[in-house]
């Protein structure tokens, strides 16, 4: 029977460490549960790896805290605090189980910010650049209204579905450029080496070639004498890209353009309703006021005309408008959304059944992706098909134009 190793916490907050002999992982902890002890991590004592759900992957000693770190953190902060430990408590155990290193600082920062009597969200605050304004704001209203331990698993929640959610469209994205990239490559090495073989044979002939046939051998050539000028144009472009869209006005016109992308542009209004959808409804729940949670809002869109839309809709709110109509009026999301909206509003469940339209667009987004994925692959399958059978046809037409002459 496997031997797991555990850390855990009991009832009067003190860390546990010891084996126990089970069949599985999840036999040890439902028997540490029973047993009223809070599990940190567990592994198995011949050296398995960690449970991630129950470890503290981000105690490393890396320079910088990324939001996966801190998503983390949240997790089994809240755990700890759920289980009735006191907040200087709780922090004193994650940085107990730390390594050295830049998470362990900044907790133990944290930990002598509350300790000379700030509130957490202010120590939170001290640490800049580690958490963002709607964690920071969410914390707050948390600590406001005497659910800490709730709010923060909120936001565990809350990052989960958001780090889900930004896998699903990066997934969507690998595939495609793996794809795009073997094209390349073997059109390349098509045009650079093989081609090449035949030059010799086509200029004994001393005959015209075919134009298809020239303008392979052409390409062909550029490629292979003129690579480093092709590699100098693709880095000035995407020098100039970078630079254009860090402008806001060109990244404001190209955030259109998206937007009006067949297929693409449904996807990226599906992903930013979600996000929005769900950042909203996630602050008001916490007790943000609306018009505070909109400016939060705005600065989670990526996209600028959308992010631009939801300030038109706080100016309106400002004017005494309900939250659907000004939506609706600026005609950027999908009409779907905006109902379910309204009616969340005039059922008085706003926070609610904005979750609810995350919730449903979440599954749009993978629905569209896996759709989008079923016809891309054939797509670009049959394209560089073409491409390499135009190739090669190209070739058997010199190849048959001289044994013509010949005969």
């Amino acid at each position: 029977m496997p031997l797991f190793r555990y850390e855990a916490v009991d009832t009067a907050g003190d860390i546990v460490k010891q084996e126990m002999s089970a069949p599985n992982q999840n036999t040890v902890i439902e028997k540490l549960r029973d047993q009223g002890l809070l599990l940190l991590s567990i592994e198995e004592a011949s050296g398995g790896l960690l449970n991630q759900q129950f470890s503290l992957p981000f105690m490393s000693t890396r320079g910088r805290i990324s939001q996966k770190d801190v998503g983390i953190f949240t997790q089994q902060i809240a755990k700890l605090l759920q289980a009735g430990l006191p907040l200087d408590r709780a922090l004193t155990i994650l940085i107990s189980i730390a390594e050295e290193g830049e998470v362990r600082r900044v907790l133990t920062r944290i930990q002598e910010e509350v300790r000379g009597g700030s509130t957490l969200a202010d120590a939170m605050e001290a640490q800049t650049g580690v958490f963002t304004r709607l964690y920071l704001n969410m914390v707050r209203a948390g600590e406001a209204g005497g659910s800490l331990e709730v709010v923060l698993a909120r936001l565990s929640e809350f990052m989960e579905r958001a780090k889900a959610l930004r896998d699903t469209v990066t997934s969507a994205l690998i595939y495609p450029m793996i794809l795009l990239f073997v094209a390349g490559t073997s059109v390349i090495v098509l045009l650079t080496f093989v081609v090449p073989q035949f030059e010799q044979l086509f200029e004994d002939a001393g005959e015209a070639l075919p134009v298809p046939t020239q303008v392979v051998i052409f390409v062909g050539d550029a490629l292979r004498d003129y690579w480093w000028l092709g590699l100098g144009l693709v880095l000035l472009v995407v020098a100039y890209m970078k630079r254009q869209l860090s402008q806001p006005e060109t990244r404001y016109r190209w955030d259109g353009l998206f937007l009006r992308l067949p297929l693409f542009g449904d996807l990226i209004a599906k992903v930013e309703m979600a996000r929005l959808a769900r950042t909203l409804g996630t602050l008001l729940r916490n007790g943000v006021p609306l018009l505070t949670a909109l400016s939060i809002v705005k600065e989670t869109l990526t996209n600028l005309v959308l992010a631009e839309a939801i300030g038109n809709v706080a100016e309106n709110l400002k004017a005494g408008q309900s939250l659907a109509e000004p939506l609706m009026e600026q005609g950027a999301f999908p009409q779907l959304a905006v109902h379910m909206i309204r009616v969340g509003e005039e059922t008085g469940q706003l926070d609610d059944m904005l979750i609810q339209v995350a919730d449903t667009y979440d599954d749009e987004v993978q629905t569209t992706v896996k759709r989008m994925l079923t016809l891309l692959e054939p797509v670009m399958i049959l394209g560089l098909s073409l491409v390499i059978a135009g190739i090669i046809m190209s070739i058997l037409m010199a190849i048959i134009s001289i044994n013509d002459l010949a005969f």
